[in-house]
């Protein structure tokens, strides 16, 4: 076993499914923009409640989040709203923090009831038919290479740091975060930055087979590429990136034997 991946377990029960989606980046590039994705992305929730038993929300749901003592980001209360609503019909709603949004703290448990995840976890899914494990993680700061990244990341996870930053007024704090956010690679997708770099290259591919030869999992389910992957790690292993919802609107889904790839298409609003 490889220690470094905290291990859960879950048991799937018969006709429920498991959801997973990633980078929706609510925030950006415009206010109305967001918000037509938010309401997309709400729509993608109530088609799946009908069999949904655990929806993985696999980081970046927000441009920017911070939470001060008692002050978060204010809008994004269409998602929130309806997680709250899954979460007590008895769905249950996992979160990995992302590299924009690693600032989350205890608001989303509280209100809404998901627990929260910071690092890649190893998960179990039991079935009658046995059980398959999956790696979810959001990626970012894994596999080699992008060392002033993994530097920035140390710095914004700091305590310390954290707390000059909560020093600010949230007005100020959330006005300098979200000018940067219009600087982010997500909100200029169109510029074309985004592109397979060859299996070689990939270096969250070669991060899950660099893993799976010290112990084998079935799925490896990440976000932040920002593209939409399925490639084999191993004869008996597959790498799944989830994209991103500003172009793409992709997410996965697991019935207890397979991980499947889809597109979110709406049923046209009569």
């Amino acid at each position: 076993m490889n220690p470094q991946f905290e291990q859960k377990s879950i048991t799937l029960q018969p006709g429920r499914r498991v959801y997973f989606s990633s980078d929706f980046h609510l925030g950006v590039p415009s206010l109305p923009k967001s918000r037509e994705r938010e309401k997309l992305i709400v729509r993608w929730l109530e088609s799946i409640e009908h069999d949904a038993q655990t929806i993985f929300l696999v980081g970046d749901i927000f441009d920017f989040w911070f939470e001060y003592k008692k002050t978060v980001p204010r809008g994004f209360v269409r998602l929130l709203g309806k997680l709250a609503e899954l979460s007590d019909k008895g769905i249950e709603l996992i979160i990995f923090t992302g590299n924009h949004d690693m600032w989350m703290s205890g608001y989303l448990t509280e209100e809404v009831g998901a627990a929260i995840y910071r690092n890649p976890v190893g998960f179990t899914f039991h079935t009658h038919a046995g059980s398959k494990t999956i790696l979810i993680g959001h990626g970012d700061g894994l596999g080699p290479g992008d060392s002033t990244y993994k530097f920035l990341k140390k710095v914004f996870e700091n305590q310390f740091f954290q707390t000059i930053f909560r020093i600010v007024h949230p007005d100020v704090g959330m006005w300098i975060a979200m000018e940067w956010s219009k600087r982010s690679r997500i909100a200029n997708v169109n510029k074309g930055e985004e592109r397979f770099l060859g299996a070689d290259n990939e270096w969250l591919f070669q991060y899950c087979r660099e893993i799976e030869s010290k112990q084998h999992h079935d799925y490896y389910i990440f976000g932040h590429r920002h593209l939409v992957l399925d490639m084999d790690v191993s004869a008996r292993s597959k790498y799944i990136n989830l994209g991103e919802w500003v172009s793409q609107q992709h997410y996965a889904v697991f019935d207890g034997e397979i991980v499947a790839l889809l597109r979110f298409t709406p049923t046209p609003i009569l």
